[in-house]
């Protein structure tokens, strides 16, 4: 049987690896804790600032352009102090972690409350009040105020690294405490990126899927699948590529290398702000490639739980940084 030159054989559009294809349940996700050997927190919040470009020294080991400059797409992260406000205790069962007690401070600031209350009892209890358990984890507050973003803060639950005795005892090192990004992660570092991606709406199965268009006198329709079911059984299979929704979905990205970490906003004050977003004004990373979800959304940096091996400890060297306005078109 002949085919066509230079034809692919797709029998199946897009993935089944991401179903149901439905809008995240809030704008930031929540995120599966992995063990780490590492003591310290499992991870931190920023928020997407915007992308510009860089020139960087490859400094991978069998590259063949190591050593040379290399131009590299980046992302900027603005990553103000987070807040330790709540630490939960774990129990293993045969059904999963299940939650034996927590600690939640009784001093919550004025903009905790926008988002939740806090408990009014007096007795508050203390960490030698729980003995039983088997893991802890840290309840964190964003303070986005900081860098007057907004005054709502997010809360969401973090994963410590180390032994249970180091996870104790880091737990009460910064109950009620800032902890900033410097203390969790260093250049060179490898993260996940978890996050909610931009939201698109309802669209078609063309540009939802990449169905191919069919031809012009095609029965119906062009954009959309050639068949929704066999003739039996008489009912439309569900791995149909059809309309819905596209985009603000959950999704993680693995092994991002984080370029710079600084606390000097004014070495990347791009010209006129970056675009939908504004100048950096606090603590920030510097990202290789591309991070999902839209500007000033909150991103959770996961330390990486199977980092590429190929990739060095060391961050590359950054001979320059675009700081070019990004407002319009190309000149």
């Amino acid at each position: 049987m002949g085919h066509k030159v230079g034809y692919v054989h797709r029998p199946h559009r897009s993935s089944l690896g991401f179903w149901p294809r439905v809008r995240a349940n809030r704008q930031y996700p929540s995120v599966n804790w992995k063990e780490h050997s590492e003591k310290g927190c499992a991870g931190f919040a920023a928020y997407k600032a915007g992308m510009t470009h860089a020139m960087i020294i490859d400094n991978r080991k069998n590259s063949p352009t190591k050593g040379k400059k290399v131009f590299t797409p980046v992302t900027i992260l603005e990553t103000p102090p987070i807040k330790v406000i709540g630490v939960r205790f774990y129990k293993d069962t045969p059904y999963g972690k299940k939650a034996v007690g927590e600690l939640i401070t009784n001093k919550p600031d004025k903009h905790l409350k926008r988002k939740t209350t806090t408990s009014k009892k007096k007795d508050v209890k203390k960490f030698t009040d729980y003995k039983d358990y088997d893991d802890i984890r840290l309840i964190i507050q964003t303070q986005p105020h900081l860098i007057k973003l907004k005054k709502t803060p997010e809360v969401f639950e973090m994963g410590l690294g180390g032994s249970l005795e180091e996870k104790k005892e880091y737990a009460q090192s910064v109950y009620e405490k800032e902890v900033k990004i410097s203390d969790v992660l260093k250049e060179g570092a490898q993260v996940d990126t978890n996050g909610v991606t931009k939201g698109k709406g309802t669209q078609g199965s063309v540009k939802r899927h990449g169905v191919t268009i069919r031809q012009h006198k095609s029965e119906k329709t062009k954009r959309a699948a050639g068949s929704l079911a066999p003739m039996c059984p008489r009912k439309v299979a569900w791995q149909v590529p059809q309309f819905g929704q596209m985009g603000y979905q959950s999704r993680v990205e693995y092994n991002k290398w984080v370029l710079k970490i600084s606390d000097k906003p004014e070495e990347i004050s791009v010209k006129g702000g970056l675009k939908g977003y504004g100048q950096v004004k606090g603590d920030y990373l510097i990202i290789k490639g591309s991070v999902v979800g839209s500007k000033k959304r909150m991103v959770i940096l996961r330390k990486a739980i199977r980092g590429n091996k190929r990739l060095p400890k060391v961050a590359p060297q950054i001979k320059y940084l675009s700081l070019e306005s990004n407002q319009g078109g190309r000149k």
